[in-house]
């Protein structure tokens, strides 16, 4: 009897067991956690870009980065990334009676480098002095939740848009928690909402190190739960 109790305590325990992101997304295997914040504070780890403006903040809230801006925002990970790695967290567009709130751009900035400075981190949030920076972006619910985008940025000035989406189902809902994740291994890049693979690029001139950067513009936004892992 002891021994049938004991089998089934394992069988719970095993089956209760928090589980790794790689087992949502076939193909992917995680080595180890390398990076991760839960907003207890706002690190001096962010760097932020935007406009001064009496009604835009960057602030950590109760567990949660929230970018509350009037005009253009990205906000960096000052840690440079190379290899294979997977990025996570839970992101929502918040729209309620704030005097900013918008439902639009939940963007993202990765594999950002700027390739005439060693200094990436010198904009100030305007959206076009982003172009000469070499990077992969994703603009989901752009142009007032209308499209859903994936580009990459050369450094020159080009930034062809790749892939693109203008249905319901790849836009945003207001006050929606979205779980994102995005990888990058071996050229190939992809992003994931909620599991859901949005965009694949097997990139024949793949960018090989950058930084990450939550981007939006004229919106209101949560982000809570941030993790980055390396891939085996």
């Amino acid at each position: 009897m002891r021994s049938f109790l004991f089998f089934c305590f394992l069988l719970i325990l095993t089956s209760c067991k928090v589980q790794g992101p790689a087992l949502i997304l076939p193909g992917y295997e995680v080595d180890k956690l390398i990076f991760k914040d839960a907003f207890a504070k706002l690190s001096a780890r962010w760097i932020v870009e935007t406009p001064a403006h009496k009604n835009s903040r960057v602030v950590a809230d109760k567990n949660k980065l929230v970018i509350d801006v009037a005009a253009g925002a990205t906000v960096w990970l000052d840690e440079k990334l190379e290899g294979g790695y997977l990025i996570e967290f839970t992101r929502k567009v918040l729209v309620d009676s704030g005097v900013n709130d918008r439902l639009s751009d939940l963007n993202v900035f990765w594999m950002a480098k700027d390739p005439k400075n060693v200094n990436t981190f010198t904009r100030s949030g305007v959206f076009e002095e982003y172009d000469s920076l070499s990077l992969y972006y994703v603009g989901m619910g752009g142009n007032t939740n209308s499209t859903t985008r994936f580009r990459k940025y050369y450094g020159d000035g080009r930034k062809p848009l790749l892939q693109e989406h203008l249905d319901k189902a790849h836009l945003l809902e207001s006050n929606r928690d979205y779980r994102i994740t995005l990888t990058v291994k071996n050229g190939l890049t992809e992003f994931f909402v909620d599991g859901v693979k949005f965009f694949s690029y097997q990139d024949p001139q793949p960018l090989k190190e950058g930084y990450f950067g939550f981007r939006t513009t004229w919106s209101r936004h949560e982000i809570r739960d941030f993790k980055i892992y390396s891939l085996k």
